[in-house]
């Protein structure tokens, strides 16, 4: 009976210690922003609308972490409609033939405090590449209903060139680097 209640407990601890948990993407507490230099003197921003997400962690924390998110190059929102056209044309995003945009996680670093190292795979258009950002863990909380919520956010560039997003090759006028910030709240499935 000993070694029953032994194996049992043994058991229980291994499902433990593997569980993971899903959370999903809360775009009413979550954005999807960027930042570009315009003619080498000011800056647009601009936002995306819709997008989704999830994470799948084995703990508390993003330690050994999965994510996934898709963006949804169409509801590409930089308040001048004339120019969001032109941004979902083919000089730019061409959101008819590649309407989303999608990273997947290859691997999450813990380096100190709540901060992290993510490596994954960025698909913009028709090409993909391995990037890595820095990813700051805001922590995990209940929100009014009660339910759990985790935080994080990052910062970092993308060369747009990199991307076959050609328009103004030159950067004169639409610069090559783009400002990415990301802020995501999800909530516990």
């Amino acid at each position: 009976m000993k070694k029953v209640f032994l194996t049992f407990v043994f058991a229980f601890l291994s499902v433990v210690a593997f569980a993971q948990t899903a959370w999903k993407v809360d775009p009413m507490h979550s954005s999807v922003n960027f930042n570009i230099k315009h003619m080498g003197i000011s800056f647009v921003q601009g936002r995306f609308d819709k997008f989704d997400g999830k994470v799948t962690t084995k703990g508390n924390n993003l330690d050994g972490a999965e994510i996934s998110a898709t963006v949804d190059v169409s509801s590409i929102n930089t308040g001048v409609e004339m120019r969001d056209k032109h941004l979902k044309s083919a000089d730019f995003f061409d959101a008819e033939k590649f309407p989303n945009m999608t990273f997947e996680t290859s691997s999450i670093t813990k380096d100190k405090n709540n901060s992290y190292t993510l490596k994954g795979k960025l698909t913009i258009k028709d090409v993909t590449k391995e990037i890595s950002v820095p990813v700051t863990f805001g922590g995990i909380a209940k929100n009014q209903q009660g339910k759990e919520v985790m935080g994080f956010q990052t910062t970092f560039k993308v060369n747009r060139l990199d991307y076959n997003i050609k328009y103004d090759p030159t950067g004169a006028g639409v610069a090559k680097d783009v400002d990415v910030n990301l802020y995501f709240e999800l909530i516990k499935q």
